[in-house]
């Protein structure tokens, strides 16, 4: 370099951003995503994407769970629907089980080909069909809870009851809060 040329000074990295840059990359230079617990998946995240990443975990764990009974996590929810409120539309259920009028369309077909639920007409408008479940629906979910309430008292284990009724009073709270918005 000439005598005379300016030296141009490097800028220093920011140390706490280089950090974290540097935490998700491994030594072949691939990155490594953080897993569950971790950065902005774990305490640093936003509450809606926790929320999520929970939800998305429990119900793989769901998929899991029931599938040698033949029976998705939407087949579970609108099975309890049904047993919980006997009589609902079809609509009603979609509402229920955060599940598209399509969705339920295909799930209550579904299940009634297996003999799990059966339609009546609505006494007054005729055009609505009002769905409950059969016997064979009652036993299926009956099996379904056995290992779903297995799943519950897994995902409630680190909790006393006073936690556990903090937490559920929370999550409800949430819903109710945000459906009024």
């Amino acid at each position: 370099m000439p005598r005379n040329a300016a030296r141009i000074k490097k800028p220093q990295p920011n140390t706490k951003a280089a950090g974290r840059r540097q935490a998700g990359v491994t030594s072949d230079g691939s990155v490594r995503l953080p897993a569950p617990g971790e950065g902005k998946r774990g305490e640093q995240g936003y509450l809606g994407y926790l929320l999520r990443q929970a939800n998305a975990a429990v119900r793989l764990t769901m998929e899991r769970t029931l599938a040698d009974l033949g029976v998705t996590s939407p087949q579970f929810a609108v099975l309890t629907m049904l047993n919980a409120y006997p009589g609902l539309s079809g609509a009603d259920v979609a509402r229920l089980t955060f599940l598209t009028p399509q969705t339920v369309g295909v799930i209550t077909r579904n299940l009634e080909r297996d003999g799990a639920i059966e339609k009546t007409p609505h006494p007054v408008h005729g055009r609505i069909q009002q769905w409950t479940l059969t016997a064979r629906g009652t036993s299926l979910l009956r099996a379904c809870r056995e290992r779903v309430i297995a799943l519950e008292k897994r995902l409630a284990s680190g909790l006393d009851a006073s936690a556990d009724s903090t937490v559920r009073r929370w999550l409800a709270g949430i819903a109710a809060d945000l459906q009024e918005s």
